[in-house]
């Protein structure tokens, strides 16, 4: 009979705390955004050649929200504005950031970061709604 191994299934022990940990999750996440197939197209299309300066400013961003070291200035939202997403991409953004986290991160910060991160999606999306259905509208009436 041969003999099992039984190998703990490794479990995240820490929070996020440093910048390092930031870079961890970004570089993480965006990778797994990068290759999947609903949403990769999307950001690899707009992104392009530039996402060492994307994941940077990631970096920023979330050391701004998470450690309240502030590194970002600026609006995130302008960038999103034009993108051609549905509620549908926000929640799989959503799945693949928060497996991510769960992945990496046990603890209030990375419980924060998932919060944070739906809040944002939630925005992102009505905003992205509001100012489709005011175009549309302003052509119809034009």
């Amino acid at each position: 009979m041969p003999r099992l191994f039984l190998y703990p299934i490794m479990t995240p022990q820490t929070d996020i705390t440093t910048l390092e940990d930031i870079k961890l999750l970004v570089d993480t996440f965006y990778s797994k955004v990068q290759k999947d197939e609903f949403i990769g197209p999307i950001f690899n299309e707009k992104i392009g050649d530039r996402w060492p300066e994307h994941l940077e400013k990631m970096y920023r961003f979330w050391q701004t929200i998470l450690l309240e070291v502030h590194s970002y200035s600026g609006s995130p939202f302008p960038p999103h504005k034009q993108l051609p997403v549905a509620k549908e991409h926000f929640d799989r953004w959503m799945e693949i950031f928060t497996q991510t986290t769960d992945s990496l991160f046990v603890g209030p910060l990375a419980e924060e970061a998932k919060l944070r991160a739906k809040n944002m999606a939630e925005m992102f999306h009505y905003k992205i709604d509001y100012f489709r259905n005011l175009e549309k509208n302003q052509t119809n009436n034009s």
